[in-house]
């Protein structure tokens, strides 16, 4: 598979090098909205949609920048543009559904200051993707942070339902999914032994 096609672009963006679990970017709308599914979906589709916008701007706006040789104001265009993007969001949400509107709370304006959706118009620069390829990472990438965002709530779900001890009631996620593995584990390592 050629490395600049568009499947290999949105696979790479979708899996290989997630935003969120790979690179790392993006975790506190991540880590703050996935605590139940229904507003994780909405959360993602909000931050891919976001995505979308500010990788077709961020092309056009390269291309003015490097016809006029002043790629210094780069970063600051993106982010003016990112900020716009999610106003646009905030405030289509806050028309149509009040109460998701509510449910996301802070974490809907903090899309401005999310460094997945900048990092991604500044990686489709330096990689110098072309119009089609913008569009596609952009997709890839949004889909890879749904895939995350409703995986880590999904957890969170279960995990809400699960017996655990006593002693890690309270705990932080990673605690509690350690101890909840680890059980499961055992358990099923003791059935194992009845059954010899």
């Amino acid at each position: 598979m050629e490395v600049n096609s568009i499947s290999f672009i949105f696979f790479n963006a979708f899996l290989a090098n997630n935003f969120v679990l790979a690179l790392f970017l993006g975790l506190c709308p991540f880590l703050g909205v996935s605590g139940k599914l229904e507003t994780a979906v909405p959360m993602g589709l909000a931050t891919t949609f976001v995505m979308l916008v500010s990788s077709v701007c961020a092309y056009a706006i390269n291309q003015v920048l490097v016809t006029f040789d002043i790629e210094y104001l780069r970063l600051i265009s993106y982010i003016a543009v990112i900020a716009s993007a999610v106003q646009l969001v905030e405030m289509a949400m806050k028309k149509l559904s009040p109460a998701l509107f509510r449910a996301l709370g802070i974490f809907l304006p903090l899309i401005t200051t999310n460094c997945a959706i900048l990092g991604l118009a500044l990686f489709q620069t330096f990689k110098e993707y072309n119009f089609i390829q913008s569009v596609v990472y952009a997709l890839g990438a949004g889909a890879g942070f749904i895939l995350a965002i409703v995986l880590m709530a999904g957890l969170r779900e279960r995990l809400e339902l699960a017996k655990l001890p006593s002693v890690t009631q309270g705990a932080d996620l990673p605690v509690n999914t350690a101890v909840a593995v680890h059980a499961r584990n055992r358990n099923s390592d003791v059935n194992l032994r009845r059954t010899d």
